[in-house]
């Protein structure tokens, strides 16, 4: 099997990833305060441990990027080394959410630096459990090699100047990840105002997972996205949450489908509400 063949799509099955696991570099991107003792006590054989708030964010004004603003590109191109992901790495990611909590965060930052060869587990860490793919509790090494060679010097640019531009385009199409009580301004736990960005169109995205935990079929992830989008053209289309993170998720179900050209809002809600005065169009 090629590299190629082994990441042809942007999810991956847990059995197919149980028979290629010793040719790919695996990450394990669950979140959660106790992520490093759940990650000693069993992860995949060989996998290594992403941390949202480390390795996938940067310290920083929630006004001037959000909850989880990027790390700087040059920043993230050296932590790639130092997991010694090269051009040709085959890369897989993983999560307790089918990608929600954080693996599709990376799938998006590893595509945006140019790497094509990656792909999230469909389903998660309990799909890969189900499967039986070989768990280990023992610490993973990896050879560093230097920064990954990207070609690009910097990350895709949506930031709130571009989404308040964009908002009540109709060519453009602006979607939030959130909850609806969320959305709608019924309820807010982490930031300090509720609702939602005017114009903005609301898609859960766990609402694009079925009853396995894994995504829906990509027959149905594209009738949910045409309903939402229209006559929009997918790279068209901006995606927020509430910190940049399960926007990643709505992104990573589109290219399922073939849609591909989508852009997050990294800031998303987090950044947006404390830029913007409160207005009766956002509940």
């Amino acid at each position: 099997m090629t590299k190629n063949q082994m990441i042809s799509t942007p999810l991956i099955d847990p059995r197919t990833l149980g028979r290629v696991l010793d040719e790919v570099a695996v990450m394990d991107a669950r979140t959660g305060a106790d992520a490093g003792a759940v990650f000693d006590a069993g992860h995949l054989r060989g996998a290594i441990r992403v941390d949202l708030e480390a390795d996938l964010s940067a310290p920083g004004d929630p006004a001037a990027g959000g909850r989880h603003p990027l790390p700087g590109f040059d920043v993230w191109l050296e932590r790639l080394g130092d997991w010694g992901i090269t051009e040709s790495t085959p890369v897989v990611i993983y999560d307790a959410a089918s990608g929600g909590m954080a693996a599709a965060r990376a799938w998006w930052m590893l595509r945006a630096v140019g790497h094509d060869l990656v792909a999230v587990v469909d389903g998660g860490w309990s799909a890969l459990v189900a499967a039986g793919v070989p768990i280990d509790t023992e610490p993973s090494s990896v050879d560093a090699v230097g920064p990954y060679p990207s070609s690009r010097s910097s990350w895709p640019k949506v930031d709130a100047d571009f989404v308040d531009r964009i908002r009540r385009d109709p060519r453009w199409c602006l979607v939030d990840a959130r909850a609806p009580e969320r959305y709608r301004g019924h309820a807010e736990p982490l930031d300090p105002i509720a609702g939602h960005i005017p114009g903005a169109k609301n898609l859960f995205w766990r609402s694009l997972l079925g009853p396995d935990g894994g995504f829906m079929s990509p027959r149905e992830l594209m009738r949910r996205w045409d309903a939402i989008r229209g006559d929009v053209p997918s790279d068209h289309v901006i995606c927020y949450c509430g910190s940049g993170v399960t926007a990643c998720h709505l992104l990573l179900g589109m290219e399922a489908c073939g849609l591909r050209g989508a852009q997050p809002y990294i800031g998303s809600w987090s950044e947006w509400c404390r830029l913007q005065p409160p207005s009766s169009e956002s509940k």
